[in-house]
């Protein structure tokens, strides 16, 4: 199990070091607050969130390239909500 962890933390860093550019490059205002295991939370403003989901969901989606060839696509789920647990 370590080494599927060890590289589901690597996808998601990889995700996190990109993710302030692509926000940026597509003119967002949105924040990375906290990751939380597979999880990443960020403030965005409601005129900007429908926005902002593709832009997330494309970075998180592309991490592992190009340094890991992955055999099975990577489909991320992303949600809007106002707190943590209506986005559960």
């Amino acid at each position: 199990n370590a080494p599927i962890q060890g590289t589901a933390a690597d996808i998601i860093r990889r995700a996190m070091i990109r993710m302030p550019g692509a926000l940026k490059e597509a003119k967002l205002s949105a924040k990375m607050l906290l990751q939380v295991h597979d999880e990443l939370v960020f403030e965005v403003p409601e005129t900007e969130v429908e926005a902002t989901i593709p832009v997330v969901r494309r970075v998180m989606e592309e991490a592992p390239h190009p340094a890991v060839a992955l055999s099975v696509p990577l489909h991320v789920d992303a949600k809007a909500a106002h707190n943590w647990d209506e986005a559960h």
